[in-house]
């Protein structure tokens, strides 16, 4: 299972939010960069970035942030989120060096539209599945629509089937230090062609044996790196060992 340790991004510092509120945010580091080279240190292969005011405004706003992290990633997988809504803009981040770019409300809004830009930039696009009561949630999370989340991916996978993977994201559980939200994500791979990965909720080691158990393609996870309830070198370990390693 690919462990992708996360990097919000709020005024050009790493934060972390509580259920997706603006308002309830802990800043860890006026340094993205810094923190995503500990991740790499660490081991990591991955990073999940999100620009949280991108998110909201529409369009990317903490560039200069994300161009430092790519050049301390040295070829390392970067994906990012928030705010990647039209053409013009895949194009541009995916120049910078960005593997993989996540697309949310542009793909609620437009779901014909996200499949041409999958068939476009195979393996480059990812389905964001942030839903709140299973409903899908939009504009940073600040929006929750009337769409059903599995509805979402069914749309999507009827104009492609070249998207990336799809991360799901239980709103409720998000930055809650309470487990994810096991029965819903299993629905979702029941129903979904594509790789889906977990974010939100991911606290203990137990959890990511319990996804790798429900064979979960990777695990996106934030707070409980930077609270220290898990160390990243264990999580990989357990990850590269298909949740063996000695509890």
């Amino acid at each position: 299972m690919e462990i992708w340790p996360a990097i919000d991004l709020l005024g050009g510092k790493c934060v972390r939010l509580q259920q997706g509120d603006y308002n309830r945010d802990t800043v860890f580091s006026s340094n993205p960069a810094e923190v995503a080279r500990r991740w790499f240190d660490a081991g990591s292969e991955f990073l999940h970035c999100v620009d949280l005011d991108g998110a909201k405004s529409g369009s990317i706003v903490n560039e200069h942030s994300i161009r430092e992290i790519v050049a301390a990633s040295f070829g390392k997988k970067i994906q990012l989120g928030g705010g990647v809504r039209n053409e013009a803009t895949i194009i541009r981040l995916l120049h910078l060096g960005l593997s993989r770019l996540v697309v949310g409300t542009a793909a609620l809004r437009e779901p014909a539209w996200f499949g041409a830009m999958c068939e476009r930039y195979p393996g480059h696009l990812v389905l964001g599945l942030d839903a709140l009561n299973g409903m899908v949630a939009t504009a940073g999370w600040l929006e929750t629509s009337q769409t059903p989340a599995i509805e979402l991916v069914d749309q999507i996978a009827q104009h492609t089937g070249q998207c990336a993977a799809v991360v799901y994201t239980d709103i409720a559980k998000d930055g809650m230090m309470a487990g994810p939200n096991f029965q819903s994500l299993a629905e979702i791979q029941s129903k979904c062609p594509f790789p889906v990965l977990c974010s939100g909720g991911v606290t203990t080691l137990q959890d990511v044996r319990d996804l790798i158990g429900q064979k979960t393609a990777g695990a996106i996870i934030g707070r409980s790196l930077y609270d220290g309830h898990m160390q990243l070198s264990e999580v990989l370990r357990i990850a590269k060992q298909g949740g063996h390693a000695s509890q």
